[in-house]
């Protein structure tokens, strides 16, 4: 009869450890700074992003990602931290994924505090000035978009239906917007939400190093900016976007080492066959642990039946 609750430790134990020591150390950041602002509420006006303190207070641009006013936030921010985290590390490695996490949180708080001065000109709502700013959900949604990028075809099961990967941060900006519209205090949390899926697209669009390529970006199709919509409006959108992309991520039109002609356009089918390459290595990496997970769970069902099989063999002795 105990056998069974023995394993449950270490099966739990094997579990916790298939968490990355970077996305673990994140999670501890978390938990921490939370008990820190429960502890000294007077702490978030020096962490969290208000507008109006930043100027002097510019450090909030970094730390306001890593604050977590409420339990659900930071239970949140910790699981999605460490699930996310898993997938994508072992893909990009620990430094990538820090510098990673590092830019979105950043460029997030950055494009947040502009938008918040902005509507303060306009409105004159000083609200927008000094109400705190502060989350993981940027960073998060972020992950989502790497997860899209390398594993768009993995089928995720949510309240009983099968969805693609490839449309999580759509979904995740559209309910986000939907409840904005009824839940008065979620209208703090959306502009991190879409910042953070946009500019975790664009930086892995244009600036990500792809040291096995030789290039910078993904400029596959199957991840343009019109991907995060149904196909019906893509006609529509792909004019537009382009128009941005000259505006403001125009790039230099220099041939890269793979990929692109000499006038700087790319390959036919270049884009497609590295995406391609792309999804086949994540797919390749989770069926890895997936079968790690397996192995993890037959050892452990094991272990217990060993001593009860010495006993028996000791009791025949005797």
């Amino acid at each position: 009869m105990t056998a069974p609750a023995a394993s449950i430790p270490a099966a739990g134990g094997r579990f916790f450890t298939a968490f990355t020591k970077l996305c673990k150390g994140l999670a501890v950041i978390l938990f921490l700074a939370h008990i820190l602002v429960q502890l000294f509420p007077s702490a978030a006006t020096y962490l969290a992003l208000i507008p109006s303190r930043t100027i002097p207070f510019a450090w909030n641009l970094l730390t306001a990602g890593y604050i977590e006013q409420t339990i659900p936030g930071v239970i949140v921010s910790i699981v999605g931290l460490l699930l996310l985290g898993k997938l994508l590390e072992p893909l990009w490695g620990s430094k990538e994924l820090l510098k990673f996490i590092f830019i979105v949180n950043l460029s997030t708080s950055v494009c947040v505090f502009i938008t918040a001065i902005v509507l303060y000109y306009v409105t004159q709502e000083e609200s927008y000035l000094y109400t705190p700013l502060s989350g993981f959900y940027g960073v998060l949604s972020g992950l989502l978009v790497g997860i899209k990028q390398i594993l768009p075809d993995l089928e995720l099961n949510l309240f009983l239906l099968k969805i693609k990967a490839k449309w999580i941060p759509s979904i995740v900006a559209l309910i986000s917007v939907a409840i904005s519209f009824f839940v008065k205090e979620s209208l703090s949390y959306l502009p991190i939400i879409l910042f953070g899926i946009y500019m975790s697209w664009i930086y892995l669009r244009y600036f990500q190093k792809r040291l096995e390529a030789g290039l910078k970006g993904d400029p596959s199709e199957e991840f343009s900016f019109s991907s995060f919509f149904p196909g019906v409006l893509r006609p529509i959108l792909d004019p537009v976007a382009s128009i941005f992309h000259k505006l403001l991520c125009g790039r230099s039109e220099r041939p890269q080492v793979t990929g692109q002609t000499l006038d700087g356009s790319q390959f036919p089918g270049s884009g497609s066959i590295e995406a391609n390459r792309r999804r086949e290595r994540g797919q390749r990496a989770l069926e890895q642990r997936l079968a790690e997970k397996l192995a993890a769970v037959k050892s452990s069902e094991s272990t217990p039946q060993q001593p009860q099989h010495q006993q028996e063999d000791v009791s025949e002795k005797v």
